[in-house]
């Protein structure tokens, strides 16, 4: 057994073995096969081919192929590609649900017979309509009377396919006052008169999800069915149906765990669908979706995505992972792994006057902190490329790479400075005219010249040109709800980017670290020799955020000498962003996290004060500023910017007096970037103001509870986790806009 801290399905798994409940556990993994299976789906194949490797179990893959209008084999075969690529294999052959539909009929009747089904003949909207609510009990359908003789034989004729769709339903007899909606007499069979990928055309039934899930499971002897939270009440009916049969033990128990939501993205088959029936993306395989086999296109490996799942554990109560912890996960694998390279994406030529000849520089693929070897020859000559970015004519304070007045070093190569700035008729900068100093080669510099940053670079005639794909998020908004929240800058291709030609000629892998760019893969479609293209699996982690991360307590005395920056590494303040984060931290009672960004940006700062004089209450707005300000100067200057401190201001005091939540004003944040519109005017255009109002908090609060009376027997049995849930239920139910600090007291009151 394994040694890490066990989950509670683990527990669970434990006891029955050691109780002798089961001789051999056995658990399946059983996805609908229309559509591609997404990395909600690589949690569930983790878990339940986990737990039975571990156990010492078996695991099936079964298609629930019961719904033959929207399955395909297409499907099918994406659903065992992605189960093989991340590792796992099956018990025996794939199963399909469709293998035991003679078996399952037979059941159907035997509840005919026993008098606990029935064939209604009522409308969908009458069905919906009788149904109740869930203050209010429902009331069985006039032909639940029907005889059994009468039942099996309009149920015959619904097989031989006699009736129209939706003319007849066979619904199991249990109870219509259920405070479970989903006991009161839920449907066993539909007609439906389409060819099935399997069974062809022999059958015009199908079963529901909730008559042929748990006896499919029966009939392959699983042990423990694993479900997602939202089929936590269908339990009871999986229960009903195998004790009503009466069949003989040993049967399965469901038991629930959360589903996997991650925020920036949509995990609904129907939405994904969309999107790539719309042409929104470029298939089930687009490396923007979360489908497993756009992850595996886009280059993440099985191995970040198992880690991943690992990483979020097993839990009981629904939540939403920030994308983050996935990238995390990635970058973790691979930095180990995958050789560092030269890549410059967007080229601006440098001629190294005083440089004369060629030759090739040893440089090694991994830095010195990585467990492997491995090195290529670079090629150096008086022309190559660096990025645009790397040289600036007119620098920003803090700005350590090439400019006219400050020497840059060329990564394992020399240090270079600028003499000359080539323009364009439009002023733009086309060339720069440089010399290197000869002494000052990397590993054996004795020029003695301090510089503050390297920078990447290629050879200009020898660099191999290379189609490179940067992806960002899919939507723009953390919880998005349709398309109208697509991100439009989620591709980006840049068609002449340049590449030392060890990348193309060598090969070392299909990974690589293009450095300080970010972790690249080579597309495993679009890719040949005469086209190389490159999809970016995951950016590195930001720069600046790795030196307020480093950054240390600013120190009394300006140093003597000061130091040349390592990549990644934190340069000492100056006096005057030393007094800053004085001010900051003392006078204001910022974190020093936060005061150390605002005190050594001077565009950040200035935006933030000039935001204090209109709102005087410095937290909210500082946390704004360094978070969606600073990503936005990230991209563009402060001038094209289209709101103003005030706008943020305004938003930061909506955020503290409770007009708004926290996670609204993000909503609003995105939407004034677009619009520059007032942040008070799309708050009341949009209706966005936070509930506030006990009553209406009350109300949605006993909806939830009505809904969830199992877990809430649980919370007052002791299992205080639940409380999470019960929060999370109401914020979802008011869609975001219910005061979190209410309700958390309110439910609190209500549970007792």
């Amino acid at each position: 057994m394994h040694n890490k801290k066990k989950d509670f399905l683990r527990k669970i798994v434990e006891e029955d073995l050691k109780s002798g409940k089961y001789k051999e556990v056995v658990t399946r993994f059983p996805p609908e096969p229309n559509g591609f299976p997404h990395i909600g789906h690589a949690k569930s194949i983790s878990l339940n081919f986990g737990i039975a490797k571990e156990y010492g179990g078996r695991c099936h893959l079964r298609m629930d192929d019961t719904n033959p209008t929207t399955e395909d084999t297409e499907y099918v075969e994406a659903i065992k590609d992605a189960v093989k690529w991340l590792g796992f294999e099956w018990d025996g052959e794939v199963r399909y649900t469709s293998d035991y539909f003679d078996r399952l009929y037979a059941w159907a009747i035997e509840l005919i017979k026993m008098g606990k089904a029935y064939v209604d003949s009522l409308s969908e909207e009458e069905i919906r309509e009788y149904r109740g609510t869930v203050t209010k009990p429902g009331r069985r359908s006039r032909y639940a009377e029907r005889s059994v003789e009468e039942n099996l034989d309009l149920f015959e004729r619904m097989k031989k396919g006699e009736f129209k769709e939706g003319e007849h339903v066979l619904r199991a007899k249990i109870d219509m006052s259920s405070p479970n909606m989903k006991m009161r007499d839920p449907l066993l069979y539909r007609i439906k008169h389409a060819h099935h990928f399997r069974a062809k055309d022999k059958w015009a039934i199908y079963p529901m999800y909730d008559f042929a899930h748990c006896l499919s499971d029966y009939i392959e002897g699983v042990t423990h069915s694993l479900c997602t939270l939202e089929f936590e009440n269908n339990r009871e009916i999986y229960d009903w149906v195998i004790e009503t049969l009466e069949l003989k033990p040993p049967r399965p128990y469901q038991y629930e765990f959360a589903r996997l939501n991650i925020n920036y993205t949509v995990m609904s088959k129907r939405k994904l669908l969309e999107l790539v029936e719309k042409g929104i993306v470029s298939g089930w395989d687009d490396p923007r979706l979360p489908t497993i086999a756009g992850f595996r296109r886009r280059g993440y490996t099985p191995e970040a995505i198992l880690n991943f799942c690992e990483m979020i554990g097993v839990a009981k109560a629904n939540s939403v992972v920030d994308i983050s912890q996935l990238e995390f996960a990635i970058r973790d694998d691979l930095n180990p792994k995958v050789p560092r390279v030269m890549c410059v994406l967007n080229p601006l030529k440098v001629t190294i006057e005083n440089y004369e000849g060629f030759e090739e520089i040893e440089a090694s693929y991994y830095p010195h902190d990585v467990p492997k070897e491995g090195s290529r020859k670079v090629p150096f000559s008086k022309e190559i490329y660096i990025e645009q970015e790397d040289f600036m004519e007119n620098p920003d304070k803090g700005y350590f790479r090439l400019t006219p007045n400050q020497p840059v070093r060329l990564k394992h190569a020399y240090i270079i400075r600028c003499k000359e700035v080539i323009k364009d008729a439009n002023g733009r900068v086309v060339e720069i005219k440089a010399e290197y100093y000869p002494d000052s080669k990397s590993g054996s510099d004795r020029s003695g010249i301090k510089v503050k940053s390297a920078i990447q670079w290629v050879e200009a005639n020898r660099a191999k040109k290379v189609e490179v794909r940067m992806y960002d998020r899919l939507f723009k908004t953390e919880l998005p709800q349709g398309l109208e929240d697509l991100n439009p800058d989620s591709l980006k291709v840049i068609k002449n980017a340049l590449v030392e030609p060890a990348v193309i000629e060598e090969k070392a892998d299909e990974r690589f670290q293009f450095e300080r760019i970010g972790y690249f893969y080579a597309d495993p479609i679009d890719y040949s020799d005469a086209n190389p293209v490159f999809n970016q699996i995951v950016p590195l982690k930001d720069s600046w955020s790795k030196k307020k991360k480093k950054a240390s307590a600013p120190k009394a005395q300006k140093p003597t000498q000061e130091k040349p920056q390592k990549e990644g590494e934190s340069i000492p303040m100056s006096a005057e962003e030393e007094a800053l984060f004085e001010r900051y931290t003392k006078e204001l009672k910022l974190n020093s996290e936060v005061a150390n960004t605002l005190a050594r940006d001077s565009k950040l700062s200035s935006f933030f004060e000039e935001a204090l004089k209109s709102y005087p209450k410095p937290v909210t707005i500082a946390n704004f500023v360094t978070n969606e300000v600073a990503r936005e100067l990230k991209q563009r200057e402060l001038e094209s910017l289209k709101y103003r401190p005030k706008q943020i201001a305004e938003l930061a005091k909506m955020v503290d007096d409770e007009t708004i939540s926290t996670k609204i004003a993000k909503q609003v944040f995105e939407e004034i970037s677009q619009s520059g519109e007032e942040p008070t005017k799309i708050v009341k255009e949009k209706g966005l103001k936070q509930i506030s109002d006990p009553t209406v908090i009350k109300e949605m609060i006993d909806e939830v509870i009505a809904q969830n009376r199992e877990n809430v027997k649980k919370y007052r049995a002791g299992n205080q986790k639940l409380f999470g849930f019960f929060v999370g239920q109401v914020l979802k139910k008011s869609g975001g806009k219910a005061n979190p600090k209410m309700v958390n007291q309110l439910v609190r009151e209500v549970l007792g």
